[in-house]
């Protein structure tokens, strides 16, 4: 299962310099294969993803299938897996996780075609082991799995799935129901943002680039990243093929609290921030979205009056991205369009980016000041900033 395919990317950075063949390649990674959320209530939240953001129904594992310790669901759309846990246990580590950081990502799994070579290079490079290898087989065959820590209580599982023909991992069993919403067109993950403390984005970065021989992509520092009140810093660290891209976020000094310094004040440490997924038609995406019910942060209509001055000639209507709220930035590859959930839980911590991309290979870095200021008002009504 690839993420994307990459064939047509061209491997440089922003300033036109050579930067994916820095990446080194004793780590090939095919792409994302699932990410887990621990979750209160993995049935309502399933209903959640399948309605409101188009996900179908993919594989189960609880009590119906042999497990008594916890019940995950697993959707899917397109390259798109997730997979939402809720334990039976009040004592384990998953609701320890749950009723400290609330609903939230815990595993970024990473497609492999060796999963054994995956731990023994990392751990040997300094990575701390979360799960040995491991092999599960049931009657579709076999699947290899091991783990290793990252930032937080996050962790990287690498999955090598080359002789499984199931649904998803054995223990899992298919999973229909008669609620079939449509799909809102969501195609892969383009990029997973961890958010960590002061002081520790190089230390992150550095493990990305030591352990999991990643390069660094662009780096933004508080001049790029900033408003009047906060700012934070972001080094992106990207593998050697492109697809797998991860930002690390640290706050920066500022006259207010970041957003940065309130994702960690409310999931009690570093963790992922958001999960931007991409499209091929952004306009339809969220309309369709937003018809039910997801909420995104607003965009002021004064951003449009310097769009085109600023991003130059594109494809779509002007108005319909202002209608929908979607963002443009341009780069030296092409365009970008953009649009950011609100928090999808409770506490204001994981959201989700959608992201089309027509040639750019950046962040929007030229939707920042918009996209930050939308985010302070949101802090400022929650009481936050």
């Amino acid at each position: 299962m690839n993420n994307t395919d990459l064939t047509n990317v061209t491997n440089f950075n922003y300033s036109g310099e050579k930067i994916f063949d820095q990446a080194q390649d004793f780590l090939p990674i095919n792409g994302t294969d699932y990410v887990e959320l621990y979750v209160g209530n993995a049935k309502q939240a399933a209903h959640f993803y399948k309605t409101a953001f188009g996900f179908q129904e993919l594989a189960y594992c609880g009590l119906e299938t042999g497990v008594r310790d916890r019940v995950s669901y697993v959707l899917v759309q397109d390259k798109i897996r997730l997979v939402l846990t809720t334990p039976f246990d009040p004592d384990g580590d998953i609701a320890h996780h749950i009723r400290k950081h609330g609903d939230g990502v815990k595993v970024i799994a990473l497609w492999v075609d060796d999963a054994i070579k995956a731990y023994e290079e990392t751990t040997k490079r300094g990575a701390v082991s979360y799960m040995e290898p491991h092999t599960t087989i049931d009657e579709f065959g076999q699947v290899v799995r091991a783990g290793i820590h990252t930032y937080g209580e996050t962790v990287h599982v690498f999955v090598e799935r080359k002789d499984y023909n199931g649904a998803f991992l054995p223990g899992y069993e298919k999973w229909e129901t008669e609620y079939k919403p449509s799909h809102v067109g969501l195609k892969y993950i383009d990029h997973m943002v961890g958010n960590v403390e002061l002081g520790a984005m190089n230390k992150w970065s550095q493990f990305y680039a030591d352990v999991m021989g990643f390069a660094n992509l662009v780096t933004f520092d508080d001049k790029d990243i900033s408003t009047e009140y906060t700012a934070l810093m972001s080094k992106v660290m990207t593998n050697g093929n492109g697809r797998i891209k991860f930002p690390i976020n640290e706050p920066a000094m500022g006259k207010k609290k970041s957003q940065v310094e309130e994702y960690l004040d409310f999931y009690h440490g570093p963790g992922c921030q958001h999960i931007a997924v991409a499209t091929d038609d952004i306009v339809f995406t969220i309309s369709e979205m937003r018809k039910r019910g997801v909420d995104f942060l607003y965009v002021p209509g004064s951003y449009y009056d310097t769009v085109k001055d600023r991003v130059g000639i594109i494809e779509e209507d002007l108005n319909e991205l202002k209608r929908w709220g979607i963002m443009v930035d341009r780069d030296e590859e092409g365009y970008l369009l953009q649009i950011f959930t609100k928090p999808v839980e409770d506490r204001p911590t994981l959201f989700f980016e959608i992201i089309q991309r027509k040639g750019a290979k950046s962040f929007g870095k030229g939707n920042f000041q918009a996209l930050f200021e939308s985010i302070e008002a949101e802090q400022a009504r929650r009481g936050t900033l």
